[in-house]
């Protein structure tokens, strides 16, 4: 199969790389004049957790395809679409007109309505899912993340034959597939996991600097907890799945402060997160905040945090 993985970031790197092991043919989409800042190799320390808990190490020099131009008559059959989610519509209507005869794959954060989301995408062409890897570019451009043994998918209106198509890929390239019924419910509690989390991390510079600090790791479970309401109000039925801000800090914040700091896939996960100028942290936190303020839900603990995240980094 021909994949085009949208932009080289963290996630269409992890994920363009397992899928070219698997045998298909893989290339980047980047912005004019990125390739050659880019170039032609990318640098990887990856561990592999699809066979294995414990892992495997890959680290490597991986050549890379770049291309700067997609016109509608490409022969990609699948496009991966994974950027920061106050990117996605703009993204998805620069694909429209060049989407072709491909199944985009929608593969990130959203906090819209989904089918919102993809502006001018046709909706009868879009899969939908969720990485379940992580990681972060260093300093030193080497690419650092993990790669868990699930990826998970949901519908978003009528099940098609591309979205069975596109799960058996991620399954013949060694990844279990975790169906989730209510996937625009799943989206939302995640996002405000995400903006509970970001908001104390920002209040100490990133959310690298969370690890390890139990005291900090409880407001920011606390943060999320206080956001459930706002997702109740958009119709979600939240239940079991937010048991992690449910239960009690007492219990919840020393483990998730261990895990940070002792359990190698989470700890390094927080690790690449150090980039205090990212912006996809501050947005999340700005639209959740701005959602709340609208639907009238009560979130005293991101609010707290507004003057972290508040303006855009220039």
């Amino acid at each position: 199969m021909k994949i085009l993985m949208f932009g080289r970031g963290v996630i269409a790197t992890v994920y363009g790389w397992a899928l070219e092991q698997a045998g298909h043919d893989v290339e980047f989409y980047v912005r004019p004049g990125r390739a050659a800042e880019y170039g032609d190799t990318t640098s990887l320390d990856l561990l592999d957790m699809r066979r294995s808990l414990r892992g495997q190490r890959v680290v490597r020099e991986w050549p890379v395809r770049l291309r700067e131009e997609l016109g509608p008559d490409h022969d990609f059959d699948l496009i991966v679409l994974s950027v920061g989610h106050h990117r996605l519509t703009e993204a998805a209507d620069f694909l429209a007109p060049r989407v072709g005869r491909a199944t985009v794959l929608v593969f990130g954060n959203i906090w819209a309505e989904p089918l919102d989301a993809i502006g001018a995408l046709p909706a009868e062409q879009v899969a939908w899912g969720f990485p379940l890897a992580g990681g972060g570019f260093g300093e030193n451009g080497v690419l650092r993340g993990a790669i868990l043994p699930s990826v998970l998918f949901g519908t978003v209106g009528p099940q098609a034959e591309r979205g069975r198509v596109v799960r058996r890929v991620f399954r013949e390239a060694g990844f279990r597939i975790r169906e989730e019924p209510d996937f625009r419910g799943w989206l939302l509690i995640h996002f405000v996991s995400d903006a509970g989390l970001f908001s104390q991390g920002l209040r100490l510079g990133a959310l690298a600097d969370l690890a390890g600090r139990r005291r900090d790791l409880r407001e920011a479970l606390l943060a999320g907890r206080e956001l459930l309401p706002l997702v109740e109000a958009r119709g979600v039925v939240v239940g079991r799945r937010a048991l992690l801000f449910r239960a009690p800090t007492w219990l919840a914040a020393p483990l998730f402060a261990w895990l940070t700091a002792h359990f190698g896939p989470v700890r390094d996960n927080f690790a690449t997160h150090s980039d205090p100028t990212a912006e996809e942290p501050r947005a999340i936190c700005r639209d959740v905040l701005a959602e709340a303020r609208r639907l009238g839900v009560a979130a005293p603990r991101l609010a707290a945090a507004e003057p972290s995240f508040a303006a855009p980094v220039q």
